[in-house]
């Protein structure tokens, strides 16, 4: 490949705004279909009951947090991939799909084993016999997704390098369809309660992993990785994965500690997570496509680039949380009367919405300035920053606000309103400082050894 080829400006150099919401707008539609898909089976569950609901609550925080390291080790190949596409180098795209398809074989399988570990031990840490028994139902159901679901996510982590976000998107939506069918007739229909819940939980993913297959499948071809190749996934990867490990560790206890304080608080807290997907998840698209044409504009060598797609969706993020925390403001009681109508819960509910309302521009910040910092390569300083003010805010705050003072639920959603502030503050100042200029350099060079 020619020097001049490899450093052909970017199509969207003048104008990166466009292109940012081209590559946002899918990865948000499959976002929010993500979490119309856990709202529904929040809705379904729910009127089963509140051990129920706490119960799969705790197995899904189980879930993510068995299958949280290899999902976030196999963000390295859309960052490594972007940053090839960036450069010209489009063949580089199966090399790094063939090196991350060995890491999600080894990923999805440790995950099954442990998870279903994990499952038999959620009575030591659940309030009551009741919620253990449904928690421990639910996850080891779902956890035998564990290898499709890492399928799943090497995939579209390739797509998005390769700057198709669309092709994840018609999947997510289709198994999202699914998952609502197969909730209404396994929980309600059948009645198998939280079984059905897992199961319908299963089969999507399965669906969605096989549409992403066949729309994707003229780039499947396979590319053996030089051990080189393979090191620098994983040296792009593994910081990730320990920070996803070691922050939802960190929101496990959290958890935990809910948990100890009774059903009603632990319901209420997975309540409110569920509504926040709404927020969150978006803000998520913008960070993921940020990162993309950050590691596209680090590929050609366009550096200039990067604080301005970073400033771009940081405005975008402001702007669309700023909107949510007015909702929640406004219409809190509203949301929460929807899930429930135990005046405990409600209250408890409205109560964890309203501290959520306070954080959530600085967590649409926090969000983006994460994204751009990985995109470019920099992935250790966001994973270690990350990684300590989890651990020095949420668990200490729940702790001390929720069980010593007693403000249960709420005192832990204070300690995360801290957490996610400290953690915006230092991304940005990480961005704005050009402390990643470092890693984008390194990464070019590893694209001319390439």
């Amino acid at each position: 490949m020619s020097s001049r080829t490899e450093s052909e400006p970017l199509p969207w150099r003048h104008k990166p705004f466009p292109e940012l919401v081209r590559a946002a707008w899918p990865i948000a539609v499959s976002m929010l279909s993500y979490g119309v898909m856990t709202l529904v089976d929040t809705l379904f569950v729910g009127r089963l009951g509140a051990p129920a609901l706490a119960g799969v609550g705790l197995g899904g925080v189980s879930a993510f947090f068995v299958l949280c390291f290899g999902f976030g080790a196999l963000r390295g190949v859309k960052v490594l991939t972007s940053q090839a596409l960036g450069a010209g180098r489009r063949e580089l795209a199966r090399t790094w799909l063939t090196a991350g398809l060995g890491l999600a074989v080894v990923f999805g399988l440790g995950s099954l084993g442990l998870g279903l570990v994990v499952a038999s031990q959620l009575h030591r840490v659940a309030d009551s016999a009741a919620s253990a028994e449904a928690g421990a139902v639910y996850l080891s159901i779902r956890i035998l997704a564990a290898p499709i679901g890492m399928g799943y996510v090497l995939l579209r982590e390739h797509r998005y390098g390769l700057s198709d976000t669309r092709s994840p998107m018609v999947a997510s939506l289709v198994a999202n369809v699914v998952n609502i069918a197969l909730d209404a007739t396994l929980i309600i229909g059948l009645e198998w309660g939280v079984a059905g819940a897992a199961a319908s939980t299963v089969v999507a993913q399965t669906i969605e992993l096989t549409i992403l297959f066949a729309l994707g499948r003229r780039d499947l071809g396979l590319a053996w990785p030089t051990r080189a190749q393979v090191a620098e996934l994983w040296r792009v990867g593994w910081p990730t994965g320990v920070q996803f490990q070691l922050e939802l560790g960190s929101f496990a206890m959290l958890t935990a500690i809910i948990a100890a304080m009774g059903d009603v608080q632990l319901a209420a807290h997975q309540i409110a997570l569920q509504v926040l997907h709404f927020s969150f998840l978006p803000t998520v698209a913008l960070a993921e496509a940020g990162g993309m044409l950050a590691g596209q504009a680090v590929g050609a060598g366009r550096l200039r680039l990067v604080r301005r797609v970073a400033r771009y969706a940081l405005w975008g993020a402001v702007a669309y949380t700023g909107l949510c925390t007015l909702a929640l403001v406004v219409g809190g009681g509203l949301i929460a009367s929807a899930f429930t109508d135990e005046p405990e819960l409600y209250a408890t509910t409205v109560s964890l919405l309203r501290v959520a309302a306070l954080f959530q521009i600085a967590d649409g910040a926090a969000i983006t300035g994460r994204g751009v910092l990985r995109g470019v390569g920099d992935v250790k300083f966001p994973a270690v920053m990350g990684i300590l003010v989890a651990w020095v805010c949420t668990p200490p705050t729940a702790w001390l606000l929720g069980h010593v003072a007693g403000l249960g639920a709420l005192g832990g959603w204070i300690g995360l309103s801290v957490e996610i502030t400290l953690a915006a503050i230092a991304f940005w100042w990480r961005l704005e400082r050009l402390g990643w200029l470092g890693h984008a350099r390194r990464a070019r060079a590893q694209l001319a050894i390439a």
